[in-house]
Order: structure tokens, then sequence, then C-alpha cells
């Protein structure tokens, strides 16, 4: 650490106020240090006055004076980041202490991903609440581009499921459990659910359900599209939702890309048909993504085994629908 860092550090240590971090999140919110002001109950004066003392402890500029209000420099950008962390492990605490209280033995916020929602997490949710019958589970659903900022925020303990691209590798660590690929279902009455050797052309008549169009799924489909006479489905629902995905493809004929483990529990049991054709595109890494070992509570490590060892033990088994926890 350098003598500059070491400065800022005894100043932030001895001196920044978390009322101070509820101002700066404020302002970024609002764009605005009036109204930020009225909604922490203190003067405009008082706010700016705290807002130039942040500036002075970190020797850095953090917002940008302009006709509209306030925009966040890159330093007001990375500060704002860390303060919602800082509230965020604040809440963890709280939380934590409230159901140990309570006599529950600790709190785990999983995201989760579509990859890893049918299988994957069940199990481990199983497997944990054999260990530890009192853990409090709480699961989001959603995408990358909306769980992983909540998970650099602290929101959220992990994600689990299809790892990300390269944008948010270098501020997380990733463990993969398997490669995973992409198939194409439908419902069993689809025309083409039991026709062998499909084409893509025998595909171009019928509407579709994909992921959304921020997903890196999305994008590598969109290409494959281009790349087939600039293909336009004549319908394409955007949807994350298995239930509602599900529901669509057994009552119209759509066709639906999804992980193959996803769909594999539906196809065997008869409620959907995989599609007889090679998808591809989408092949990628299933597994769990979060901040650190040394932010992950003990309630979130003993998850974080759980999810080791039903994914091992599905990588021995060989079928990702053949999961049995002991």
């Amino acid at each position: 650490m350098t003598v500059r860092q070491t400065k800022i550090v005894e100043r932030a240590l001895t001196r920044l106020k978390l009322r101070q971090l509820r101002l700066l999140i404020a302002v970024g919110q609002h764009g605005n240090i009036q109204n930020a002001a009225r909604d922490l109950g203190i003067s405009q004066p008082a706010a700016t006055k705290m807002i130039q003392d942040l500036e002075l402890d970190f020797e850095v500029k953090l917002f940008d004076r302009t006709n509209r209000g306030v925009v966040p420099t890159v330093f007001g950008e990375t500060l704002t980041r860390h303060g919602k962390l800082i509230f965020a492990q604040v809440s963890n605490a709280a939380q934590e202490l409230d159901d140990l209280n309570e006599g529950n033995s600790g709190r785990v916020v999983v995201g989760t991903l579509l990859a890893a929602s049918p299988t994957l997490l069940p199990f481990a949710v199983k497997k944990l609440l054999a260990d530890r019958p009192n853990v409090t589970i709480k699961i989001v659903e959603g995408t990358n581009e909306v769980l992983m900022p909540a998970l650099l925020s602290g929101e959220i303990d992990m994600v689990v499921g299809r790892l990300s691209s390269h944008r948010y590798r270098a501020k997380l660590q990733q463990e993969k459990f398997f490669d995973e690929r992409i198939v194409a279902v439908s419902g069993t009455h689809h025309p083409l659910a039991k026709v062998p050797n499909i084409t893509f052309d025998q595909l171009r008549p019928f509407d579709w359900i994909l992921p959304p169009v921020e997903t890196t799924l999305r994008r590598q489909i969109d290409q494959y599209f281009i790349r087939q006479d600039q293909y336009t489905p004549s319908v394409a629902i955007e949807s994350v939702s298995y239930l509602a995905n599900r529901s669509l493809l057994r009552s119209h004929n759509y066709i639906g890309l999804m992980p193959a483990h996803v769909a594999s529990i539906d196809v065997e049991e008869g409620l959907l048909a995989q599609l007889d054709w090679v998808v591809p595109f989408g092949a990628g890494p299933v597994g769990v993504s979060h901040r650190g070992a040394q932010y992950l509570s003990p309630a979130s490590s003993m998850f974080l085994n759980a999810l080791r060892a039903v994914a091992h033990e599905a990588h021995n088994t060989q079928s990702s629908a053949s999961y049995h926890v002991k």
C-alpha cells in the first residue's frame, strides 16, 4: 500500500460516516443534491458540505456539475458501488443476527439462471437443508444482466447457472461444474416432434421462444439466424420463465432453445419433445459465481459445498437427470 493510500484509509476509518455514503448513493440515484438531501432530511448546504468532505478525504472528484444536476465521475461510481456493498453487508449482518435470534442458523441468497433452476439448484438446496435444516434460503431468478450487478453490490451471495462472459469475470470468482449444450424442444404434438435428422429449413416456418436480447445465448442465436439468409421468425417470444415456456410449448407449435439438462426431466416424462436437430451454438460452462470466499457467510459456504457435491455426483453419473442426494 502506498503512502497516499495509507493516508486515505486512515482518514476513511476515522472520519467516514455511513450517512455520507447514504447521501452519495442518493445523489447518484437522483442526479441532484437537493432531492437527495430532502430524502435524508438534511439541508442542501449540509449535503453539499458532506460531498465536499468526501472528495477531500478521498482526494478525488466524485461528481461533475451540469445544467441538469450532477453526474458521478468514475471515482463517484466506484465509491458508490463500494458504498452499496457496505450497506448490503450491514443488512446481511442484521438479517443473519435476526435469523439466529429466531432460531435459524444462517441465510443464503442465491441468484439462479435457467441452466441451474430445474436440477442443480434444487438438489443442492435439499442437500444443504439435510445438513443444516434451519438455514433460510432465498432464491432470485433472472438473467446475468440483472443478477451480476446484485451480486457485485452484495444483495446476492452467489449466482448459479451459465457462467458469465468476460464482462464480469475480473470482479468475481467463478467455478465451473460442467459444460452444457443447448437443445431444441417442442410440445409432443409438434409436427417435427418425431421427425429424424431435422434441418434448419424444416424449422423456418415455425415460431420460437427465445432468451432475452441481453443474454449471450440470444446474441449467438441472432448471429446464427443472420447467417441463415437473414432469417427472422414471424413470432419470437422472449422469456426466461421455464414454467411459462413449458406451457407455451405444450399448447402451441413453438420451438424453444434451452440447456439440455433443463429439458431432460420433462422430455423423459413425456411432457416435452427434444427435436432431432443438432444446435450449432450455445454450448458453454455451468457453475457458480461469487465475490470470494472471504465474503461468504458460514451458511453460504455450506451451500457452495452442497453445489459442488451435487455437481460432482451428476458428473460421475454422466446424466444430469439422475441426480441423487444422499
